[in-house]
């Protein structure tokens, strides 16, 4: 493992886990007893990662509380927080300044054992400036999902009516990015699917790697319920 840094979003509010979420962030709604964002620090500190960097913001000194300086968890944690929502491009251009050459980025709210090793190893072996995790899915229509030719992304179609899909392969929510290819995201409140990814697409930078574990998102009351229950078959 040679990507020893990561980025993690948790800094939504949650809307859709209403009430749940008026007393407490998103990241620390249990699952199985365990906040959901412990499990994504839990998977990088055991694949070898030193440093994580967590983008905060709504009810964020909660998560500093909970996660303070990462030591019981076996990696350094450090904060960037978001003074107002930024959006998945905004949160990580607002960090640029505390990153690696090469990072692993993760959405804070799936629950996943992503191969982070498998993954940095394609990685660092070719010349992208951006590989992304892909995950096969039944339901199309609920995600973004990849156009793929080779080992290269070509665009991203946002929940395709299943006649219309150019795949089942969607964006798992693991990513390993250059840093340099910040320089293509603009400050302020932005997506990255909409900016930064489709950018390196054009370019032929956009590569995949196929994730075919444990992968489960945590949005809606329906979600978190089948996160549950699966968490805890495999007990």
């Amino acid at each position: 493992m040679k990507v020893r840094q990561a980025f993690v979003l948790a800094g939504g509010k949650g809307e859709r886990l209403r009430p749940l979420t008026h007393s407490i962030p998103k990241p620390l709604v249990k699952v199985n007893g365990k906040p959901i964002l412990e499990y994504s620090v839990e998977l990088l500190a055991e694949n070898g990662v030193e440093e994580i960097i967590l983008s905060i913001g709504y009810m964020h000194e909660k998560i500093e509380e909970f996660f303070g300086s990462g030591k019981k968890f076996g990696a350094g944690i450090k904060y960037a927080v978001e003074k107002e929502p930024l959006g998945t491009g905004g949160a990580l251009k607002n960090a640029e300044e505390m990153l690696d050459e090469e990072f692993f980025m993760l959405n804070g709210d799936n629950i996943a054992d992503f191969d982070l090793g498998g993954m940095a190893k394609q990685h660092l072996a070719g010349n992208a400036s951006a590989t992304l995790a892909l995950v096969e899915v039944e339901n199309v229509s609920g995600f973004g999902i990849a156009k793929i030719e080779g080992k290269k992304i070509l665009e991203f179609v946002e929940k395709p009516r299943p006649e219309n899909a150019p795949s089942k392969m969607a964006n798992a929510g693991c990513y390993i990015i250059e840093r340099d290819s910040l320089e293509f995201l603009p400050k302020g409140f932005n997506m990255i699917e909409k900016t930064l990814f489709p950018k390196l697409a054009g370019k032929g930078m956009l590569e995949w790697f196929r994730h075919k574990g444990l992968w489960l998102t945590t949005d809606t009351f329906e979600r978190l319920g089948k996160a549950e229950e699966e968490i805890r078959k495999r007990e």
